[in-house]
């Protein structure tokens, strides 16, 4: 069981960025308007990016939110753009690196979120010592084309069964996958403490007015 306090991390609205979706707009310029939408945390994804690439890409979000301090920036896989950028932690899948041997080299401070995408890869997540991974993403919620290896649609109950589970052991749990304006209050009415969009928000033609959409769609305050 996971009876640390879990480090402050809002997932309410999760942006993935996508680096096509966004363009011709930058990363940085979608995640600005974004974040000034309700956007709550941020994780930088880019699966095409070398690592010097990356590492740029991480420090120049991180502009955008210096005056951000309650959105956390996640990077995706990559530990050490994360520790060379200062970031506030590290996602995983299940192919990357082992989430214990993660938080080994993060130390106690960052956060560590780790991609389940079933009730088997959620216990040994949930078996791990106490205060090792602070949030799960369960992915995906219905197939996307943004993520095509992510496996099997979960479904509205799936989600809603592992988040029931995550939150027993302690865990944030976020969805993602196929997640769009209009089914994002159903998936936030799973019980997950946020949900996850990459091209409901890097697409759009307007990121901060979708950002207010989805942000709508999930329980608490809506900014103004």
């Amino acid at each position: 069981m996971h009876a640390l306090p879990m480090r402050a991390f809002d997932p309410r609205l999760y942006l993935v960025t996508d680096t096509a979706l966004c363009a011709p707009r930058s990363v940085p310029e979608v995640v600005a308007a974004a974040v000034a939408g309700g956007v709550t945390a941020v994780q930088v994804r880019d699966k095409t990016a070398g690592r010097r690439e990356l590492l740029a890409l991480t420090r120049a979000v991180q502009v955008v939110l210096r005056n951000r301090p309650g959105v956390r920036l996640i990077v995706n896989d990559a530990v050490d753009v994360a520790l060379l950028a200062g970031a506030d932690g590290v996602h995983v899948g299940q192919d990357d690196l082992p989430a214990d041997e993660v938080r080994a080299l993060l130390g106690p401070d960052r956060l560590i979120g780790v991609s389940v995408g079933s009730a088997a890869e959620l216990t040994a997540v949930l078996a791990l010592p106490a205060g090792t991974v602070d949030l799960v993403g369960l992915s995906p919620v219905w197939a996307t084309p943004t993520k095509p290896d992510a496996g099997p649609g979960l479904g509205l109950d799936g989600v809603r069964a592992l988040a029931a589970t995550a939150r027993a052991g302690g865990l944030q749990a976020v969805a993602i996958g196929g997640i769009s304006e209009g089914n994002a209050a159903s998936v936030a009415a799973t019980g997950v403490d946020g949900i996850c969009v990459v091209s409901g928000i890097c697409a759009a033609a307007d990121p901060a007015a979708a950002a207010r959409v989805f942000r709508a769609a999930v329980p608490g305050p809506v900014p103004a």
